[in-house]
């Protein structure tokens, strides 16, 4: 089914916009959800939770894209719950790793007022990316919004680990440079 027509259905209040979801992106949410949570049960409630979300947003919203609706659901979900179930504790996870690399190149203390300044800065970032080649952008989104192993990087794209690492590195140095040069003090 196509993505209009689920949506279509979410619009509808017609119950089978939840089965058309998860048969076309069940795999997907779970894929995301497992990246950052590395736990099936967890990434299994993070899934149906994404459902129910998109459930109770869909309307008033219509996605334009609801792969890329689905998954900032599912991903923000699953990133709620890791910082709940890491909340007392700091373990070595691969999840764990990529935050704390984006931690050279982002805002410190970054507290947001209101939701105009986290938009703003949401725009940077996304301005910044669209501007890098498509090979650095796509790793930098696999290892930063889905969660993925330089590993799986690797693999996905045909590079080494240390090409990926080495792409990663330079792509954060460029978007701490950007951030700073729009004034937010890393």
């Amino acid at each position: 089914m196509e993505d209009q027509q689920i949506v279509e259905l979410y619009w509808q209040r017609d119950e089978r916009a939840i089965q058309e979801t998860a048969e076309k992106y069940g795999a997907y949410c779970r894929k995301i959800s497992m990246n950052i949570l590395n736990n099936r049960d967890d990434s299994d409630e993070n899934v149906n939770d994404t459902y129910l979300r998109a459930w109770r947003s869909i309307p008033p919203v219509r996605p334009v894209s609801l792969m890329a609706f689905l998954a900032k659901i599912a991903r923000n979900l699953a990133l709620n719950r890791y910082k709940a179930r890491h909340a007392q504790k700091r373990e070595g996870d691969s999840f764990a790793l990529s935050l704390e690399e984006l931690d050279d190149c982002t805002p410190a203390a970054f507290q947001v007022e209101n939701q105009a300044e986290e938009a703003e800065l949401g725009r940077c970032i996304s301005d910044f990316l669209r501007g890098q080649p498509a090979d650095r952008r796509n790793v930098f989104l696999c290892r930063y919004f889905y969660g993925e192993s330089i590993e799986e990087i690797g693999r996905r794209f045909g590079f080494s680990q240390s090409k990926v690492k080495t792409m990663l590195m330079r792509t954060r140095r460029l978007l701490r440079e950007r951030l700073e040069k729009e004034g937010y003090w890393i």
